[in-house]
């Protein structure tokens, strides 16, 4: 069966655009094909920098007949809709329609419509044209004279050719005639920019493929990066070192060459004082290069591998001097950054009231740059302050939840104040991604505590469901509180995720917290940590009305051990704040957001159970009417390990389908007799007098395990619950296969209901079985 084969030949595409482009231009162009019911075997897109290519193998030569019945309005219908109907269907008259009886809706039009398959070559140059000129690239130009007309194309770089061939393995393939804005499809594309400028006449597939190979051009992107690795770590084999791996370095530099050519520079050893972190961010960023580790000492190599795209008549020695001389200068800045960001700021005088205030130490260089952050005023939110009246309140709630988490308070909130303290340095001004980092360099050089320096670079993890979470507890405490802070302050201004948009990474944030808590199984009732931090934000963003509000921050203080008390009083703290004041403005909706924050960490809990496996209904059913503890994450995960487990057997499994029939018999019920008719204990007297055993053994299986199922989940020990659960198995399989429920006798009728409504208060217990799936 024919192929087609079509490339767009342009001045270089970004390397960042070139992978979704190359899968854009397969999916529209055989979306296309298909909506046209041109079927095909298999597609496959290639991008190089300068050229989207596709191939599609498989096509038939002409489409399939299409048979299409739309249905039309009733016979009777007024003209304007009988006129609409022949339109839309392409009829001349309703002679042409067809008349369907329905016994129920009556006679009504039919227009059947049949068009002929399309030839493939004749739809290829329809679609091919319209994907070009509506191409979805994130960013786009016009160029030359035609740019002048608003209409003229647009694309990533200036378009030059466009080759297109269609047509069997056993045949001569056919050229795809069209035109996009002057550009005129043929069967021609170049080579190499260097190595093979040329024209190159192409047939079909497989010798494209070959004539570009012989053209210095490699088209497949993955087979590039294999090239890549290979020569890189081969290089680095040679010289006794190993290649520092980096994916996404290696994806980007495949996109800026076609034919990969791996050489070896070398700098200075004196920078090799420099954080290697650094090193390798400078080296990357501005050089696309990648560096090389001494496996004897695993530090950093003064060695570095580029990527050409050329064979250099030379052998590359004036490429690899060219990049060498970029190394040197960068790695110089670098060199006078760290120095600079390691000695005293000029204006130390003026840092004295930061300093006090946030209990900083100015003969550390650290410390100053902590200072300085807090002088400048930098803006953290216009409604939230600044970065320094942040970390006050990070360093503080850090303070509160060492305790819990099993960390020194004094160190916890050490790591707090310096959290964000290399944010004014040099380093971190040039290559922001080494924030924390640089932090951690820079305390252990002025001798801080190992879990404070830790903390400095950890307390931003973890970034993502697969990113390391930190261990120490002292990164613990401040990590949770730079997250907690975070939550509590954007709903408090109402800056909550909505649908797809989550501009401050709430849902990351929230994330982080719940891996935090479970990971290092740390019980922490999450609405009064949420309560305290929302009270601290708004005592610094009310400054200005503290007289006015000093009675209710002193009864906050009075509650400061009961952090619940606390939550219920945020709606009296927040009425008290004076109208006038523009920050707060919704002071009802800030007061509920320690409480509606609670259920978004329910909800991010079971994307996070989903994602690992778990079903997500049984965060529910833990979560039911009654659940205690439903703002401890770690608590909240254990029962439902505890309750996905008990499900899985056949006690769980069978407990269910009766927990479930008796929910749906009492539900039935309860709509004629009304809600709670049949609340309190059966009587045990018409029990005995109705003589059947398996409502006894129901009745006295429930008195036996409720109070069990109760203890064991007040004792957090949830095995146990499931066990007493367990045990009521036989007793409900026996009362539903022995017992009619709606007996003729209304007495035993209510009691036997008034029985299975104790059934479902034991599950309760546990779990609201309610709200389980199955």
């Amino acid at each position: 069966m024919p192929d087609l084969l079509l490339e767009l030949f342009s001045e270089e595409i970004p390397a960042r655009m070139q992978r979704k482009a190359a899968d854009d231009l397969r999916k529209l162009v055989t979306d296309a094909l298909v909506e046209r019911g041109l079927v095909y075997e298999g597609a496959k897109a290639f991008a190089t920098p300068r050229r989207l290519a596709l191939h599609i193998a498989g096509l038939p030569v002409r489409g399939s007949a299409i048979r299409e019945e739309r249905k039309g309005p009733r016979v009777g219908t007024p003209d304007a809709a009988v006129q609409g109907f022949l339109k839309a269907a392409g009829l001349a008259s309703l002679d042409q329609a067809t008349i369907v009886s329905d016994p129920k809706k009556g006679d009504s039009y039919i227009a059947v419509i049949e068009k002929p398959g399309q030839e493939t070559i004749a739809a290829i140059a329809e679609i091919v044209p319209a994907v070009i000129r509506s191409f979805p690239w994130p960013k786009s130009m016009r160029w030359g004279q035609a740019s002048a007309a608003g209409a003229s194309l647009r694309w990533v770089r200036p378009l030059h050719s466009i080759l297109c061939t269609f047509g069997a393995e056993t045949e001569e393939p056919e050229v795809v005639s069209f035109e996009v804005d002057g550009i005129i499809s043929g069967n021609t594309t170049h080579g190499h920019r260097f190595h093979a400028p040329g024209a190159i006449t192409v047939r079909r597939f497989d010798d494209y493929v070959a004539s570009l190979e012989q053209a210095k051009v490699v088209l497949d992107a993955d087979r590039r990066k294999e090239i890549i690795l290979a020569d890189a770590k081969t290089l680095a084999f040679a010289q006794g070192l190993d290649l520092v791996e980096d994916e996404g370095l290696l994806e980007e530099v495949a996109g800026l060459v076609e034919w990969p050519v791996v050489l070896m520079g070398a700098f200075e050893e004196r920078f090799l004082e420099i954080p290697g972190e650094a090193i390798r961010a400078t080296i990357r960023a501005n050089q696309k290069c990648f560096v090389l580790r001494d496996p004897a000492t695993g530090h950093l190599a003064n060695r570095f591998l580029l990527t050409a795209n050329l064979l250099a008549s030379d052998g590359g020695a004036a490429i690899v001097a060219g990049n060498e001389r970029v190394v040197r200068a960068r790695l110089s800045d670098a060199a006078y950054f760290f120095a600079t960001d390691k000695g005293n700021l000029p204006d130390l005088d003026t840092l004295k009231d930061s300093a006090d205030k946030l209990g900083l130490d100015l003969a550390k260089p650290l410390d100053q740059r902590m200072a300085k952050l807090d002088r400048l005023g930098v803006v953290f939110h216009a409604k939230l302050g600044t970065q320094g009246e942040r970390v006050q309140r990070i360093a503080a709630l850090a303070h509160d939840l060492a305790p819990i988490v099993g960390a020194d308070p004094d160190l916890a909130e050490r790591a707090a104040k310096l959290a964000k303290a290399d944010l004014p340095t040099e380093m971190v001004g040039e290559f922001p991604e080494l924030q924390g980092l640089m932090g951690r360099k820079y305390a252990e050089l002025q001798g801080e505590h190992p879990s404070v320096c830790a903390a400095i670079e950890e307390h931003y993890k973890p970034l993502g469901p697969s990113d390391r979470v930190p261990t120490d507890p002292v990164s613990v405490a401040v990590a949770l509180a730079d997250k907690l802070d975070t939550l509590v302050g954007f709903w408090a201004i109402d800056e909550k995720p909505t649908g797809s948009k989550d501009p401050y990474a709430l849902r990351r944030a929230a994330l982080g917290v719940i891996r935090l808590v479970v990971e290092n199984r740390v019980r922490l009732q999450l609405i009064g940590q949420l309560a305290k931090a929302l009270v601290a934000i708004v005592r610094q963003r009310t400054r200005e009305h503290m007289a006015q509000l000093a009675e209710s921050f002193a009864e906050v203080e009075r509650l400061s051990a009961r952090p619940d008390l606390i939550v219920q009083f945020l709606p009296t703290l927040m009425r008290a704040v004076p109208s006038e004041h523009q920050i707060f403005l919704r002071r009802d909706e800030v007061a509920k957001a320690p409480i509606e924050l609670v259920t978004f960490f329910h909800d991010r809990l079971k994307v996070m159970l989903r994602d690992q496996g778990a079903r997500h209904d049984l965060v529910d059913a833990v979560l039911g009417e009654g659940a205690s503890g439903s703002d401890d994450l770690l608590l909240i995960t254990r029962r439902v390990a505890a309750l996905g487990r008990f499900l899985e057997t056949e006690d769980g499994k069978s407990l269910l389908a009766g927990y479930k029939r008796a929910a749906n018999i009492l539900k039935a019920e309860e709509k004629k007799d009304g809600e709670g008719a049949f609340a309190g204990a059966a009587d045990l007297g018409l029990i005995a007098q109705a003589g059947l055993i398996e409502e006894k053994g129901l009745a006295v299986a429930l008195a036996q395990a409720t109070p069990k199922a109760e203890a064991a989940v007040a004792a957090e020990d949830y095995e146990g619950a499931m066990a007493a659960l367990a045990d009521l198995r036989p007793a409900v399989d026996a009362f539903f296969d022995k017992v009619t429920v709606n007996d003729p006798d209304p007495a035993l009728r209510a009691n036997r209901l008034r029985l299975l409504n104790q059934l479902r208060a034991a599950t309760r217990a546990v779990a609201d079985f309610g709200r389980i799936a199955g």
